[in-house]
């Protein structure tokens, strides 16, 4: 669990509605159902165009990763592989085999499985290279999702006040209705600029960061599945490893 992606996203949450109460602007103040279908059902409809089905798809999928990133432990994982280095240096490469149905991780089962099956060193490093930057495009594609609702959120936002100015102007006469309209026109530019800043953008680099840790662990596991293929010192293994933890 990321406690600081939970704690920021209750600090953005604060920040909005503990302004507003500062500001004397109050929580209905932060209401609009008008605001709302322009700024974000509007948001919605332009990543719509904006992605295919199965990049969106993807990053719905992927978003749980904001606050609970997928487990890691590099020391554990070094280990494990020391450990089949192990196996190999008193059974062979054979002796792996009952280790490839025992790995949750599909990533690491392919290599594994290419390393039991005598596949020479070179030609595991470019299917495996192959496989992670296949899979990291699609992660990195999934994160434009986000990053596209925070451009056009605030666009929206700003459409938004536009037309509740107009709201107004065509009210002219009424001075009683000015200042709430006026007022509920800048409530689109504020769900605009916040969910693009406060929600939006953060969550595509929170992302981006999460991804490119999973991807340095991956060239880890093909280094060390490189290793073992060249039948490379345990202990050597596990010092030229060492340099991934840091």
């Amino acid at each position: 669990m990321d406690r600081l992606s939970i704690i920021g996203l209750f600090l953005a949450l604060l920040s909005l509605v503990g302004g507003s109460i500062l500001k004397g602007a109050g929580l209905s103040s932060l209401w609009s159902p008008a605001a709302f279908v322009i700024v974000i059902v509007g948001t919605l409809a332009a990543i719509l165009l904006h992605t295919s089905p199965a990049v969106f798809k993807h990053a719905f999928k992927i978003v749980r990763w904001v606050v609970k990133p997928p487990v890691s432990d590099r020391r554990a994982l070094i280990q494990q592989i020391v450990d089949w280095s192990n196996i190999a240096r008193r059974q062979g490469l054979l002796g792996l085999e009952p280790q490839v149905e025992m790995q949750d991780d599909a990533f690491i089962r392919k290599g594994l499985q290419l390393v039991v099956d005598g596949v020479e060193p070179d030609t595991i490093r470019h299917m495996m290279e192959i496989e992670l930057g296949s899979q990291e495009q699609q992660d990195l594609a999934a994160t434009k999702v986000f990053e596209g609702m925070g451009i056009y959120a605030p666009t929206l936002g700003i459409i938004g006040a536009v037309l509740g100015l107009i709201a107004v102007m065509k009210n002219l006469a009424d001075p009683s209705k000015l200042g709430h309209g006026i007022a509920a026109a800048f409530t689109a530019t504020i769900y605009g600029i916040a969910s693009a800043n406060l929600l939006f953008l953060p969550v595509s680099a929170k992302l981006k960061g999460v991804i490119a840790h999973t991807t340095r662990e991956r060239e880890m596991v093909i280094e060390g599945l490189i290793a073992i293929a060249q039948g490379e010192n345990p202990r050597n293994i596990e010092n030229s490893l060492a340099g991934f933890v840091n």
